[in-house]
């Protein structure tokens, strides 16, 4: 006959054997469980994936969060260098940008006009979407101006000394 094991006394009389038979059937299906967990190579593959996915969710979000952190900061970088420009440049060279601008505008508006009567809808669709993209970065594309109208205003000066 098999011995019990070391750690567990014997069992004194029937009700006592029968408890540490259920005991042992409890913790060898436990076992058993736990064993077949392990070998499941799918549902471990699963959790796997799940907990990479969740993962890679984590990671995205946390990228997104640096994206908008970074973009945030250009935009005000990009303000403030518009604004240095803005005070450097002399009342007449903003007068006369003001004035081509007005009339560039005015321009604008005839040429889209004429360019939405006769363009092919495909081509008028992909143009929506680039002039609603120059839009939501206005911050930088105001910035890129200030910084070209200053460029020739220097290089007007340069040529009239």
């Amino acid at each position: 006959m098999t011995q019990p094991p070391h750690d567990e006394p014997t069992a004194q009389n029937p009700e006592e054997l029968r408890r540490q038979v259920e005991r042992t059937r409890q913790e060898l299906g436990e076992t058993v469980e736990a064993l077949a967990a392990r070998t499941d190579v799918k549902a471990r593959a699963q959790e796997k994936a799940n907990q990479t996915k969740e993962q890679a969710a984590a990671m995205a979000g946390q990228a997104r969060q640096q994206a908008a952190a970074v973009t945030g900061q250009a935009k005000a970088k990009a303000g403030e260098v518009a604004q240095q420009v803005r005070d450097k440049v002399p009342d007449p060279v903003r007068d006369k940008a003001a004035r081509a601008t007005g009339q560039a505008r005015a321009t604008a508006s005839r040429a889209g006009q004429v360019w939405h009567d006769k363009a092919p809808k495909p081509v008028r669709e992909k143009t929506d979407r680039a002039a609603r993209a120059a839009r939501d970065n206005r911050v930088l594309l105001l910035a890129g101006a200030g910084t070209g109208t200053v460029l020739l205003w220097l290089a007007l000066r340069r040529r009239g000394n």
